[in-house]
Formats: C-alpha cells, sequence, structure tokens
C-alpha cells in the first residue's frame, strides 16, 4: 500500500532523510518511530503531499506522491501531531466544511459525521465550538476529520497527544479496529503504546532507517542472546560458579541480600539453561525462588540504536574535522 524507495531530502546543506526504503502493506498497523529530528516528520510530510522529496519515489496505492498529489490525498486520512483546526467553528460544522472539501455530497456528509462521531467519541460535543474544547477532545476531532471520508490510508502523527488514560486505550483499541477497513502507519513517543499497537515497527534514525521488524523481533535483537533472572539461596561465590559452568551460559551478575543471590544471567541463543539451572538448585538443596525470562522492552532497543546511531555521527564528525 506505501512503498518508499530511496528517498532522500535535503534542506539546504542538511539532510534530513538519506536514501530510505520501506513498504507498508495493506491492513498493516506500522509504528514508524525515531528520535526527534530523525526524519519522521519529514518522511510523514513527503508521503501526504505537503513538500517534495529531493530524490527517490513514494506511492499510495499505486499513486505517485510526486505526479498523482490529489489521486493520493483522495485516499489519505491525515492526523498531524499539531491539529490544524478552526476553533471558532463547532464541531459538527467544522466537519461538515471538511467533507465538502473531500467531495461528499450534504447526505454523504451527514452519514459520514454520524459514523465519526461514534467512533472518536464526540457525540457529546458535537455542537460545541471548537475553541471550548480540551487539547485530548481537538485530537479526537482531528482524528474524526482523518476518517471522514473513509480514506484507505491512515498517517497517525501522535495520535494520543493529550488524551487522558482511559482515552488512550479506546483509542488504542480503536486503531486496531481500524487497520480491519484501513492500512495505518503511526507514529508516536510513547513506545508502550507502539509495542501494543502496531504488528510491525520501522525506526529511523539521523534520517535513515536503523531498524525494522515486529516488536518481539526488535526486543530479540537487544541482545546476542537472552537473559534470565534468577533467584535462590546457596552461598554467593559457589552459586555463582555452578551456573556459571552451565553450557549455555555467557555471563552472571550477582547480588546478594538477606541469604538471597539475585542473577542476572546472560544465554546464548543456542540452548536454554533453564532445566539445568533447576536440577542444580535441586541437586545442592538450594531454595529456587525465582527462574523466568527476562522481559525486553522496545524502549530498551530504541534507545540502544539511536546510541549507536549518535555515537556514530559523532565519530563522523571527528573524522571530519581531523580529515
Amino acid at each position: 500500500m506505501i512503498h518508499v524507495q530511496n528517498l532522500t531530502k535535503d534542506y539546504g546543506d542538511r539532510r534530513a532523510i538519506d536514501g530510505i526504503s520501506f513498504h507498508i502493506s495493506e491492513g498493516e498497523i506500522v509504528g514508524f518511530l525515531g528520535p526527534n529530528g530523525a526524519g519522521k516528520t519529514t518522511t510523514i510530510r513527503i508521503l501526504t503531499c505537503y513538500m517534495p522529496a529531493t530524490s527517490g519515489t513514494a506511492t499510495v496505492g499505486g499513486h505517485d506522491v510526486f505526479t498523482e498529489s490529489m489521486a493520493v490525498r483522495r485516499i489519505i486520512g491525515y492526523l498531524p501531531e499539531n491539529v490544524p483546526i478552526y476553533p471558532q467553528m463547532r464541531v459538527r460544522e467544522y466537519l461538515h466544511f471538511r467533507g465538502k472539501l473531500h467531495g461528499l455530497d450534504r447526505s454523504a456528509r451527514q452519514a459520514a459525521i454520524r459514523r465519526v462521531a461514534e467512533l472518536c467519541w464526540l457525540g457529546d460535543f458535537i455542537d460545541r465550538p471548537i475553541y471550548q474544547l480540551s487539547k485530548g477532545m481537538r485530537q479526537r476531532v482531528g482524528l474524526a476529520d482523518a476518517l471522514l471520508h473513509d480514506p484507505k490510508v491512515l498517517i497517525l502523527d501522535e495520535p494520543t497527544v493529550g488524551l487522558d488514560p482511559t482515552q488512550i486505550r479506546e483509542t488504542r483499541n480503536l486503531i486496531k479496529e481500524l487497520a480491519k477497513r484501513h492500512t495505518v502507519m503511526l507514529s508516536s513517543h510513547i513506545l508502550p503504546e507502539v509495542e501494543a499497537t502496531c504488528q510491525r515497527t520501522i525506526i529511523i534514525a539521523g534520517g535513515r532507517i536503523a531498524a525494522s521488524g515486529s516488536p518481539d523481533e526488535l526486543k530479540e535483537r537487544i541482545r546476542g542472546g537472552s537473559r534470565l533472572i534468577v533467584e535462590m539461596t546457596g552461598p554467593a561465590p559457589e552459586v555463582t560458579s555452578a551456573i556459571e559452568s552451565i553450557t549455555g551460559v555467557k555471563n552472571v551478575q550477582a547480588t546478594s541480600s538477606n541469604g538471597w543471590n539475585r542473577l542476572i544471567v546472560e544465554t546464548t541463543r543456542e540452548r536454554d539453561p533453564r532445566e539445568d539451572i533447576f536440577r542444580v538448585a535441586a541437586n545442592r538443596n538450594w531454595t529456587l525462588r525465582e527462574l523466568r525470562p527476562e522481559v525486553a522492552s522496545l524502549e530498551e532497543f530504541f534507545i540502544q540504536i539511536t546510541a549507536q546511531q549518535a555515537t556514530g555521527q559523532r565519530a563522523a564528525g571527528r573524522g571530519r574535522e581531523v580529515a
């Protein structure tokens, strides 16, 4: 549904995005992540036909964003981070206005407004002036606007900004429901939200694609293997030595408190040593209170990737200075 190939954007001497390529299939929910200044917003603005690229190609629904911009706009619903709405209008009035711009006739507009008002929980606010609404409510109006013409593709930039926890959960469920009818590209700084919502994640850093995959695949890449959390009794040196001798264990970090040893056990991908750890504890009569895999987070991977990118940029800068 969305295909990007070697896309580059320069602002004078500064390269905002540098030859990025990715695709998003029909019906996918894809998270598009990156630190501030990574190139996320620039990429989104190119895909939504707000600005041209310097080079490369991009298509949405088979339409070229550079030569068929009006066709692209007809099939995209775009929610920017800062929703550009007219505060003096009432919500219903604003949605009627936006429906006209989308080419909907009066009966189609009325039906569409009823549909999006229900989807975005606007029923109690539909006749209020927009300036009276909170930021979270304005965000809902922006989402309703993006859905008004029933687009094939939704591009959502920070869709839960300003929402309370209950509204965030409702919006997360709504996005999952929308994926049954729409392809969704979601940009957010709230990584647990992306982890809970998206089937696949693309991380951009320094204007380049740093990683791509499902949240689980990315978390698996944090380390060469995985880590186990172990808590057991026993003499600390003996416990550490016994665990380190198990095949598949790479390293053991141990701390002791009140007779308990808490171990972080790094393991290889090839072998799961949990059964051996259990047998060691049983054979030596050490009480085993906890034995579980450490749950990695998308946030850890994100921090690792962006830190590596920053280190690489600093090294490149020093290289240019030396030259």
